[in-house]
């Protein structure tokens, strides 16, 4: 099957745009934004800057979605509107540039654990209302597995297709790293074909690092290997430095392809 590597820095969403000259000369095809920091896609000035560097590469995009302070499952009513309304002002304008926005789900606040069936009922209605949005934007929006914190909704596959199950305009992003953080990097393996976009970066399995492929514990020639034989599209590496991003690279081509 055909995968296409892109390359994504949470840790660079206060850095100068120019860092990202970098991913497309070290053999990414695609870069995924981060729209957070300064790169907020609702943020005119930003959102200049962003068309201006994609128009003097050749990257493809796929984009996700903010998600510091937001809450798509809690009981505070003005939050969850408001973590919905973000949410849908990123895929309104990352339409223009593509088909894939990455969402987090929500978590269970002090006061969420006294009614863990009202929040997976919030979390549920509010990826109807985004996945509606979605629909008409021409954008699939693909919530993601969490890390090991248990407050975090959808940690295991199970969790994460009966979230997502029945909800047009929503597909999944499956991320194996953190997976690792939680030893399910084989329970995703098992449904990835049923995947619609990747995150792959690695770590020590007990906390969410983002290491450059290697560095950390997860077997990739056999995850390589296995997510080429079932998966099509594109895998976003997940690092903190151009660096890393080579160095992740050169996993990525000798386990994956």
């Amino acid at each position: 099957m055909t995968l296409k590597p892109f390359f994504s820095s949470s840790a660079k969403v206060w850095e100068d745009i120019s860092w990202v000259y970098g991913i497309e000369e070290a053999g990414y095809v695609g870069w995924e934004i981060v729209s957070d920091g300064n790169y907020r896609l609702d943020n005119p000035a930003s959102f200049s800057r962003i068309e201006e560097v994609i128009a003097g590469t050749g990257l493809e995009i796929t984009v996700h979605a903010p998600y510091g302070d937001l809450n798509l499952a809690t009981l505070n009513d003005p939050i969850w509107h408001e973590s919905i309304r973000q949410i849908c002002a990123c895929i309104e304008h990352a339409s223009p540039l593509t088909d894939r926005v990455t969402i987090h789900p929500g978590y269970l606040s002090p006061v969420g654990k006294l009614l863990p069936r009202k929040v997976w009922d919030l979390q549920k209605e509010a990826l109807r209302q985004i996945g509606k949005y979605a629909q008409e934007h021409s954008v699939l929006a693909c919530l993601e597995n969490m890390i090991g914190i248990k407050e975090f909704l959808c940690r295991d596959p199970g969790e994460l297709m009966g979230m997502t199950e029945g909800i047009e305009g929503i597909g999944m992003t499956f991320d194996f790293g953190h997976a690792n953080t939680i030893g399910k990097v084989d329970n995703f393996l098992r449904y990835v074909d049923k995947a619609h976009h990747l995150h792959v970066h690695d770590n020590n399995g007990m906390s969410d690092q983002h290491l450059a492929l290697g560095d950390g514990t997860i077997p990739w020639p056999a995850v390589g290997k296995t997510i080429a034989a079932r998966y099509s599209g594109r895998v976003v590496i997940e690092g903190r430095s151009i660096g890393e991003a080579k160095k992740s690279l050169s996993v990525f081509r000798k386990c994956f392809l």
